[in-house]
């Protein structure tokens, strides 16, 4: 069965051309530049070959000479020895004017692959086309050879061209061992097309395809993540006396397996025991590669003591580093250092780099360090990946100067680090506001040879605009284009995003326009970057006409961008027209989430229209949207603005029975309404310490006022006690504990609450209110 009867292949044809070497008298033997003289010649004979001359050429180390009874193991020993195609072609030139000389397939076949290996297709049509001229039998293996020549510069259709070239033009059938030759290097290049043409081909000229050619099929359609289909292929091959062997069971299930599926590789395996199949080490490998890429480790032990036991099987070096890399990806490294240990096992690098980065990844480098020592201990030695691995340990935790130190080490070395490993630690110091360093590394990457790439401009790009530095970030990108380093379309976002944060507009706009004249294409989040940028310069119909032109372009509006207009909208208190932006949101086909509906209830309430907006948290929770308190913090404070505390609470206390927790802005606007709206004092007092038991510490402007309260009610030890509670919860120091306490015990209260709610204020985070 071919891969899909209607897809058809144009093969590429050979035009035959006179004979380049007797027909053109200008072309003579050794004229090229780097050619030496022919050797002396003899006197000549009365019947001697005019061509019968030595032919000497130098490959630039020294001359080899070659007399014209040459046998034909003397003329392909030179031909090997010689460097280059042209020289090897000079020579196969000078060999067809000897007299007695006739091609053989070794000599086309090591003629055919100098050529081959420096794309010389041109010189190769004129071999063939000579040899052709000459009568010579040819052999399918030299067509291998061409075959393969083709490949190494992926001209996959001249490849194909081929078999019709073998057959038109030397009467020469391919059998089965020149379409699977082909076949694979089709599906190593993924032309799935042209491997359906080829086996069509193979098919209609009725050439019977083998295990190996229904393996290499179903590796290419695996690889496509076309399972089913490779299914269907192998349930073909009885059709063809054909059983499958390991290799089709295995490829099978690594293909489920890439697809996520270890339930229909275990399935193939089933079905592989049950035709009797044999299984090596391969099968289980692979297996034991799909539980661990599941996170399934100790399933992967179960079935590999299995094994062992009931197979005979011993891991091998790949089974270990399966399970080692298995081990740290769920963060069992110990474990995986315990199994290093293993008797008969000797860990490799890639054995030692899975615990390193296992480590690494825990944030626990200290040990890394250590796998390091013990790994070099032992005579393994680091490779960059090592390097690159702690190195990103150390930036995680922002240990700057050990990992440049360290990549010190690397080059001491003679471990020169790639241009990952600088991007690495350029992106730890822009992230430290080391930019000066980064500066200098930039330069030393750039001096020791290393190349530096799209990914590195961007960090220098991305830093620099975040600090406002926006001059510098060009002249980083006119360096980017001077050095000839392909841009992106992140580049010129990252430049918008910072013309924007510093209210540029015009500049963002300017670089806006340039991405088209690069020839690049804009995403939705250049849009929505300058869009965004638009809305909060208070430009929000040119930001209206920049969200049309994203539709003309075909990309579609997104939350981000729906949000951008309804933030400046509910900001300036225009919900007629936020109204119409979320029904157009919705009419588009992008659904309202949490953000957008808290936006607009942050503007209704703003615009004093709390009760639509309850109604419209109501018709939310009908949706079964999950709302932040971030929706509900807004209507709370407009509540408690208005004195309403009683439907504060009551909103309050739904929040939590509805599993929406209240955050500490939702707590202390709360708080705010109890100790303001002048409600029962006792309440308030529980409520502080209900806030305490969740870890919100009140703000002290609220507090004040109920400690006022309770003053006036003469309840001074309540207060003291509750300033105590505070106190511990917030962590005072005993110092400060002692001092507050020293002015309470002398009933000067008013100092006391001065120096609590200084350090009070220092403890609590900033929380931002919708005001």
């Amino acid at each position: 069965m071919a891969l899909s009867s209607c897809l058809k292949c144009h093969p590429s044809t050979f035009n035959c051309s006179n004979s380049l070497f007797l027909s053109n008298p200008k072309l003579k033997p050794a004229t090229n530049a780097n050619s030496s003289p022919y050797a002396r010649k003899k006197k000549k004979k009365k019947d001697e070959n005019p061509g019968a001359m030595s032919f000497a050429i130098s490959t630039g180390r020294s001359t080899v000479t070659l007399s014209p009874d040459f046998t034909t193991d003397q003329l392909l020993n030179t031909l090997r020895s010689q460097e280059d195609g042209s020289s090897a072609f000079q020579l196969f030139r000078w060999a067809l004017k000897q007299p007695n000389f006739v091609p053989t397939s070794p000599i086309l076949e090591e003629l055919l692959y100098k050529l081959g290996n420096v794309g010389s297709f041109d010189l190769i049509k004129h071999v063939l086309d000579e040899v052709k001229r000459c009568g010579v039998e040819m052999v399918e293996r030299t067509f291998c050879a061409l075959i393969e020549c083709y490949a190494k510069f992926e001209l996959f259709d001249e490849a194909v061209g081929v078999l019709e070239m073998m057959e038109i033009e030397f009467g020469l059938l391919p059998t089965t061992h020149t379409f699977n030759l082909l076949l694979n290097i089709l599906s190593d290049g993924n032309k799935l097309i042209l491997m359906d043409s080829v086996h069509s081909m193979m098919l209609k000229k009725g050439v019977n395809p083998t295990v190996l050619t229904f393996n290499i099929l179903m590796k290419a359609l695996c690889n496509a993540h076309q399972i089913r289909a490779a299914i269907l292929l192998m349930e073909e091959m009885p059709n063809f006396a054909l059983v499958p062997d390991e290799k089709t069971y295995t490829t099978i299930m690594e293909g489920y397996i890439e697809e996520g599926n270890l339930e229909g590789a275990l399935r193939v395996r089933e079905q592989m025991i049950a035709s009797q199949c044999f299984s090596s080490e391969v099968t289980v490998n692979v297996l034991v590669d799909g539980f661990c890429k599941h996170g399934m480790i100790e399933e992967a032990l179960v079935f590999l003591q299995e094994m062992v036991a009931n197979e005979g099987f011993y891991p091998d070096r790949f089974t270990f580093n399966t399970l080692i890399g298995g081990l740290c990806k769920e963060g069992h490294v110990d474990h995986a250092l315990e199994l290093m240990l293993h008797e008969g096992f000797d860990p490799d690098v890639y054995s030692y780099n899975a615990a390193i980065c296992g480590f690494c990844e825990k944030g626990e480098v200290g040990k890394a360090v250590q796998v390091l020592d013990r790994m070099m201990s032992r005579n393994c030695y680091p490779n960059a990946a090592t390097y690159d691995v702690l190195i990103s340990g150390f930036i995680k935790e922002n240990r700057i100067e050990e990992a440049t130190e360290l990549s010190r080490v690397l080059t001491s070395k003679g471990i020169l680090p790639d241009v990952s490993t600088f991007n690495t630690l350029l992106r730890g110091q822009c992230l430290s506001g080391s930019h000066t360093s980064a500066m200098e590394l930039f330069s030393e990457m750039k001096s020791k040879g290393c190349k530096p790439d799209e990914f590195t401009y961007n960090i220098l790009i991305d830093s620099l605009c975040n600090k406002g530095k926006l001059s510098e970030a060009m002249v980083i990108l006119k360096d980017m284009e001077s050095s000839g380093c392909p841009r992106g379309v992140t580049c010129y976002n990252i430049l918008i995003d910072g013309f924007c944060k510093r209210k540029k507009i015009e500049e963002a706009e300017e670089i806006f326009d340039r991405i088209e004249l690069e020839g690049l294409s804009r995403n939705t989040a250049t849009y929505n970057t300058l869009i965004d940028g638009l809305c909060k310069c208070n430009r929000v119909e040119d930001a209206s006409l920049l969200m049309h032109q994203m539709v003309m372009e075909g990309l579609k509006p997104d939350e981000f961008t729906y949000n951008s207009l309804l933030s400046y909208l509910c900001k300036v208190g225009d919900i007629k027209n936020a109204a119409d932006v979320l029904q157009t949101m919705a009419s588009n086909g992008c659904e309202p989430d949490a953000v957008t509906y808290g936006k607009l209830i942050q503007g209704l309430c703003k615009g004093g229209r709390t009760e639509i907006a309850t109604r419209l948290i109501r018709s939310i929770e009908m949706k079964g949207i999950n709302l932040t308190p971030q929706a509900y913090n807004p209507i709370l404070e407009s509540l408690c603005k208005k004195k309403r505390n009683r439907e504060a609470m009551r909103l309050f206390r739904e929040m939590e029975e509805k599993g929406y927790s209240p955050d500490a802005v939702s707590y202390n606007v709360a708080f705010r309404g109890l100790c303001y709206g002048g409600g029962p004092i006792g309440e308030a007092v529980e409520f502080v310490l209900e806030m305490l038991q969740k870890g919100v510490l009140p703000e002290f402007s609220s507090f004040y006022m109920l400690a006022e309260g309770l003053c006036s009610l003469r309840m001074e030890q309540a207060l003291m006690e509750l300033m105590g509670e505070v106190m511990e919860r917030a962590r005072f120091s005993d110092g400060e504990v002692g001092m507050i306490q020293g002015f309470l015990k002398i009933r000067k209260f008013d100092d006391a609450l001065d120096a609590f709610g200084r350090i009070l204020n220092s403890r609590r985070r900033p929380e931002k209110f919708y005001r």
